[in-house]
């Protein structure tokens, strides 16, 4: 099953304690697209400039992402550049240039419209409700979002979590679109704008998800080396949305399995930057990492 993705391809310059990349692909639909594509046919939406490197499409296009929808405009590609210090659940913001991405407008195809499977990666909410309002009948729609647009388009961010049916957000950002300090009550105040899952990233201490019925948590996959997190909360959405997509269930067990394949499918890129290690994954790897995880939260041992 094809799930459709609507968000941002970037070039990224990244420095960490480990070592620096300059204009390495990224961007959030980038990630998500490529960590989703291990489990489900992806179709992309997007918009680059003339500048932006044949190369990447290519490996987009090796991951057989349906590129029809990466429009290719007049100017330059989205850049961001941005840098972490030791502590790297917080990545500090050096240089952001939207270039061709401040004027994006998605128009759907046919193709997408029939869209079952909508995931709306971090974007304006107002172009969110738009690709939304393109989509014919859609069996399940996710989002991400941010602090910026919590804080500068709250009621449009709030009009659009209406239609969702997952929401992936970090902590923080679960805290300030609630208002509320308290965890479990924002999570519940949040679910109450319309997402009846929500997820919580919370970096190196794992992941919370909230649903009608229960609380689940995973923890982040144990590394001896971390390089580059950036991309990885799109990368786990992209695995978490991917499995789902891929076997057509939300019960609470299939829920629980697509958090932890999510789990890995960021462990992997944080081990090297941009998405050179996705580059180089295969699917025995994610199986055999994901047995591991499933084996160290064991609860119940005989």
């Amino acid at each position: 099953m094809s799930v459709l993705v609507v968000g941002s391809v970037a070039l990224d310059s990244v420095a960490t304690p480990f070592g620096a990349v300059e204009e390495a692909l990224g961007g959030s639909a980038c990630y998500f697209s490529t960590s989703a594509s291990f489990f489900s046919d992806v179709q992309l939406v997007a918009v680059i400039g003339e500048d932006f490197p044949e190369e990447h499409v290519d490996f987009l296009a090796s991951r057989n992402i349906d590129l029809s929808g990466l429009q290719r405009s007049h100017g330059e590609t989205f850049r961001w550049k941005g840098r972490y210090e030791y502590d790297l659940n917080e990545a500090q913001t050096l240089d952001t240039r939207l270039n061709v991405f401040e004027q994006f407008r998605p128009q759907l195809s046919d193709a997408h419209r029939d869209a079952e499977y909508v995931f709306l990666a971090n974007i304006d909410p107002e172009l969110q409700l738009e690709v939304l309002q393109q989509v014919k009948k859609p069996k399940m729609v996710a989002c991400d979002t941010m602090n910026f647009w919590i804080g500068g388009k709250r009621e449009a961010l709030i009009k659009t979590l209406g239609y969702v049916d997952i929401l992936v957000i970090n902590e923080a950002e679960v805290r300030q679109l609630a208002d509320e300090p308290n965890l479990i009550k924002a999570a519940e105040i949040v679910r109450g704008f319309g997402p009846r899952i929500l997820v919580v990233k919370r970096g190196e201490y794992g992941v919370l998800m909230f649903t009608d019925h229960a609380v689940f948590s995973a923890p982040a996959y144990p590394l001896e080396s971390v390089f580059d997190p950036t991309g990885a909360g799109d990368t786990f959405a992209g695995g978490f949305f991917g499995y789902l997509a891929s076997i057509r269930n939300l019960d609470e067990a299939s829920l629980r399995r697509a958090t932890v394949f999510g789990t890995v499918m960021a462990s992997f890129t944080v081990e090297k930057f941009s998405l050179e290690r996705l580059k180089n994954l295969d699917i025995k790897e994610i199986e055999e990492r994901y047995r591991h995880l499933r084996a160290m939260t064991e609860f119940s041992l005989p």
